[in-house]
């Protein structure tokens, strides 16, 4: 058993919402202008976010042994949604993206699920920080949609725990983007990511406990900090 609470899917999407109304103004404002936050877009996020839920209610731990096709299908939801003719025409991105991931290598999910149970003893805060920095950076767990999949990751991380999902706002894009591209113009395994990623992981630790949003959870049970 866990701590987690049900999301609350209406006010994640009003705040995606706000956001997609503000996006050309927020995006003026960052290091590194993003793709426009498209219906589309917004709409395979929140399908992404109704996944995590499910997972949550079913108490399905997506790091457990056998469970990693739950994080496939979180990063096929963000890209190709559920629609079986848009999905079949992501067929090769699939089939390229599984082999990616199921590589052994530094980028793949054996190496993500070793960092994340070398995290446990951390705040929650930081072991979605720190899980969302191994999955954004290089070599990325996915071959696209990393940042995206990355926060849907994040989310279930912190809601496992009884705490609320991260979920973009007009508020907090900039806090949220730019240390994004830091974090994917760094490399795995350096001497350099060694360096800059303990800056990284508290600047993200940070901004997880700050915009701890009660609103975003249906069943809280918990003091949010």
């Amino acid at each position: 058993m866990t701590n987690a609470g049900r999301l609350n899917l209406p006010a994640i999407e009003a705040s995606l919402r706000a956001l997609q109304f503000d996006f050309e103004a927020v995006n003026a404002t960052l290091s590194s202008p993003r793709d426009p936050l498209t219906d589309e877009v917004l709409h395979r996020l929140l399908l992404g976010y109704g996944y995590v839920d499910d997972l949550l209610a079913n108490n399905i731990d997506l790091f457990a042994a056998g469970n990693s096709r739950h994080l496939l299908e979180i990063n096929l939801l963000v890209l190709c949604g559920r629609d079986e003719l848009t999905r079949d025409e992501c067929r090769q991105l699939v089939e390229a993206t599984e082999e990616r991931f199921y590589a052994n290598h530094d980028g793949g999910v054996g190496e993500l699920i070793s960092w994340v149970r070398m995290m446990r003893a951390e705040t929650v805060w930081r072991q979605a920080a720190s899980a969302y920095i191994h999955i954004l950076s290089q070599p990325q767990l996915f071959i696209e949609g990393n940042h995206r999949a990355g926060s849907l990751i994040m989310s279930w991380i912190l809601a496992r725990a009884g705490k609320p999902p991260f979920v973009l706002s007009v508020e907090n894009a900039k806090a949220y983007f730019d240390p994004s591209t830091l974090a994917k113009n760094a490399r795995k395994n350096t001497l350099n990511m060694m360096l800059r990623r303990p800056k990284l992981m508290k600047r993200f630790a940070d901004l997880l406990k700050v915009e701890a949003q009660p609103a975003y959870v249906l069943q809280p049970r918990e003091a949010w900090r």
